[in-house]
């Protein structure tokens, strides 16, 4: 696994575990040689995750639309700032870019990211693996949602299966491995 994508919030949040579980997961990608991929911004979340791979010597690579590259303080100390014309093109290249997906706590735009990033793996557009790093129970509603979903019949099973979680980050890396072995072996039968 030589990168991975964090979708995460533009706030740092209201609870300052979210911050520290962040880092922790910066300094692990840097320490694993794992580069990291994600929205470019300097801010909130976004910004601490680059500035701990960045300070553990790893490698960052923000997407980042044109429009949003003010709004969201385009991160100018990273390894490469990738511009794009619009949110398609930001999606479309960190997907390019990724070997798999990690949501942190975010907004809208990190939940419509990670249901989007699923959504393509659930219609085979990609085969990466996607994990949310559940912070402090951030995710404990969205999970219960996703089983009442299957309950409800809206959703299979083996689809919800296809998000990993994990509360701790080396955990959570040991799962996406574990999924990237798993893709690797029924590639090499077919």
């Amino acid at each position: 696994m030589k990168r991975i994508c964090v979708f995460c919030g533009s706030s740092e949040g209201a609870n300052v575990a979210y911050k520290s579980k962040a880092v922790a997961l910066g300094r692990l990608m840097a320490q694993n040689k794992i580069e990291l991929v994600y929205g470019g911004g300097g801010i909130g979340l976004m910004g601490v995750i680059a500035n701990a791979v960045m300070t553990n010597g790893g490698t960052v690579i923000g997407v980042i639309p044109r429009f949003l590259a003010d709004r969201e303080l385009g991160h100018q100390e990273i390894s490469e700032l990738i511009l794009t014309d619009s949110m398609h093109q930001r999606k479309q290249k960190m997907a390019e870019l990724a070997d798999g997906f990690i949501a942190l706590p975010g907004g809208f735009g990190t939940l419509e990211e990670l249901c989007e990033i699923l959504t393509w793996v659930q219609l085979s557009i990609i085969e990466k693996p996607v994990a949310i790093l559940n912070t402090n129970g951030y995710f404990d509603n969205l999970i219960a949602l996703f089983e009442h979903m299957t309950k409800e019949r809206f959703l299979k099973e083996s689809n919800k299966n296809l998000l990993l979680k994990a509360n701790d980050e080396n955990e959570l890396i040991a799962l996406m491995k574990e999924k990237i072995s798993t893709i690797q072996k029924n590639l090499d039968r077919t």
